[in-house]
């Protein structure tokens, strides 16, 4: 793969462009945006360009490189509109805080463009990836306020058992800390987020590692949406900024998608881990099972997608595929006919499946996994597997696979796809059995009773068994969840609302005088927890 790989400067389309350079140096504590004077940190491209002298790497922009003074700022002033759960936003109504997060949904809507493309710039991520990313975040928002609606509904009634009659509404639980992956820095840290928000929590939000620069266009509609320290961002490395609010002890709930690892060392700071609720989509090594009488167009169709969709770089990806022995060459026939369809580029050009990684270091880390693995018996099969060109990692293609090598137990999260020969259904079974990650598994098959025993197998290891199709979240009203190493709670668009908030319960004793009474709050409607006014 040659260098003209990569684009010329002068060819990049005016709709793919961003302003030259991005110096971010605005944050938002406690509803103003402020201005940092400090270190910078670059925001790098995984995309390089020839700029008429030679190919370079694009530096897109800076963010500030914020300290532990700054993040405890945020803290302090997310503390301060919680007051204890005395503050305005957690004692707004439901239809109050719906009202302030469309008002923020509007103004997201304005930068719609920007944001795509940065999302292209900073992640590498294809364009229809990328608006599909954006316009999924806003379909989630919208999806969310459905499902706060009809949770409030429901929780609008009272009941009545053994003489007691209570209302049972849900509260929120205090102050949040939200953190996101890169590879949806959008989309997935929003759907935590906004439902922490929404809930009448009050929350400090220090975006990824990369795909930070996308949050800029959005600071002034955070800040104008939501009441002063409700929402505030920051910015920073993490051990500088994350590790000083986690030893606080003031943060009440930990929202985190990335690695186990990062999420056990975060909460081993807090002091009173038990007051500490976890909110965790952690690493998975996803594996697909395909049988003696799997339909192969379609298994092919759906690990093709499922292994190298965005690069492999995800966590619902497919990550090792097991395929009986007894149709292996004829799947890695159509497999390898399949990948060679796919086209390599950059984010912004028609039709692209393939693009740059945005990790720094991810191709050298890659190349590891797959020099282990023909060491240790592999071989590559698909012409080009293996190359590198500079951030760009070709697909790459190892069989067979086995329990020896790194990629076996390792999560790549990219474009490397290991697969392994098997003759008796228990050989993918222990797999998943000993695997420390329990996230998700698709089967491939059509014998009714062999894939039931599968299905029995792994109903107590994983949290979603995909039935002759890919790994995946959606729909986003299905549970999102896992077990072991991969994840802590469950997300969803009604789960999420769930998991940011607790019961309280108003009970009295069934008597005239405690009804009067009851009944004398809700006309005069002197609280706003124990209503019964229906949202439409």
């Amino acid at each position: 793969m040659t260098p003209e790989f990569f684009p010329a400067e002068s060819s990049i389309p005016a709709s793919a462009r961003i302003p030259d350079f991005l110096e971010q140096r605005e944050y938002l504590i406690a509803g103003e945006l402020r201005r940092w004077e400090g270190d910078m940190n670059p925001v790098v491209s995984p995309v390089w360009v020839h700029d008429g002298k030679g190919l370079v790497q694009k530096t897109i922009g800076s963010t500030p490189l914020l300290t532990s003074k700054e993040s405890l700022q945020a803290l302090d002033a997310a503390v301060a509109a919680y007051d204890l759960g005395h503050g305005a936003w957690p004692r707004m109504t439901v239809i109050e805080r719906i009202e302030h997060v469309e008002r923020f949904l509007v103004r997201m809507k304005e930068q719609r463009s920007l944001v795509v493309n940065l999302l292209m710039w900073e992640i590498g991520k294809p364009q229809k990836d990328s608006e599909k990313e954006f316009d999924r975040t806003c379909d989630y928002i919208l999806d969310t306020i459905r499902a706060l609606k009809e949770l409030d509904r429901n929780s609008a009634r009272f009941i009545e058992e053994q003489g007691i009659m209570g209302q049972i509404r849900r509260v929120p639980l205090g102050v949040a800390l939200c953190m996101g992956p890169y590879n949806y820095p959008l989309n997935e840290t929003f759907t935590t987020l906004f439902p922490a928000l929404i809930m009448g929590n009050t929350v400090v939000f220090k975006p990824a590692k990369y795909g930070v620069l996308l949050i800029r266009p959005l600071l002034e509609a955070f800040r104008d949406s939501f009441p002063p320290g409700v929402i505030n961002i920051i910015y920073g490395r993490g051990r500088e900024t994350v590790g000083a609010l986690m030893e606080t002890g003031k943060l009440d709930v930990f929202a985190f998608i990335g690695t186990n690892k990062g999420a056990n060392d975060l909460k081993k700071l807090h002091p009173k881990p038990h007051r500490l609720k976890a909110i965790l989509g952690l690493d998975a090594k996803n594996p697909a099972i395909v049988l003696p009488d799997a339909d192969l167009d379609n298994a092919v169709n759906e690990c093709v997608t499922g292994t190298l969709s965005f690069n492999g770089q995800r966590c619902t990806a497919l990550k090792i595929l097991f395929v009986h022995r007894s149709i292996v060459d004829e799947f890695q026939k159509r497999f390898l006919i399949a990948i060679s369809k796919l086209k390599a580029g950059m984010p912004w050009e028609p039709g692209v499946s393939l693009t740059p990684l945005p990790e720094p270091g991810k191709t050298d880390y890659l190349k590891g996994l797959v020099d282990d693995a023909l060491a240790q018996g592999a071989r590559i099969l698909n012409a080009g597997g293996g190359e590198v060109n500079r951030s760009y990692f070709n697909p790459t293609v190892l069989y067979p696979a086995n329990s020896k090598m790194r990629i076996y137990h390792e999560e790549q999260f990219g474009p490397v796809i290991p697969i392994v020969p098997f003759d008796t259904d228990e050989e993918p079974v222990t797999y998943v059995l000993n695997s420390n990650f329990g996230q998700q598994v698709s089967l491939f098959g059509k014998d009714s009773r062999r894939m039931a025993r599968f299905i029995d197998d792994f109903s107590n290891q994983v949290g979603r068994i995909n039935l002759n199709t890919q790994c995946q979240r959606g729909p986003d009203s299905f549970p999102f969840n896992g077990r072991k190493d991969s994840a802590e709670g469950t997300l969803s668009v009604a789960d999420a609302l769930r998991v940011f908030s607790i019961r309280t319960i108003v009970a009295a004793k069934t008597t005239n005088e405690n009804k009067q009474l009851v009944g004398k709050i809700l006309r005069n409607r002197e609280s706003t927890f124990l209503s019964t006014d229906y949202i439409f």
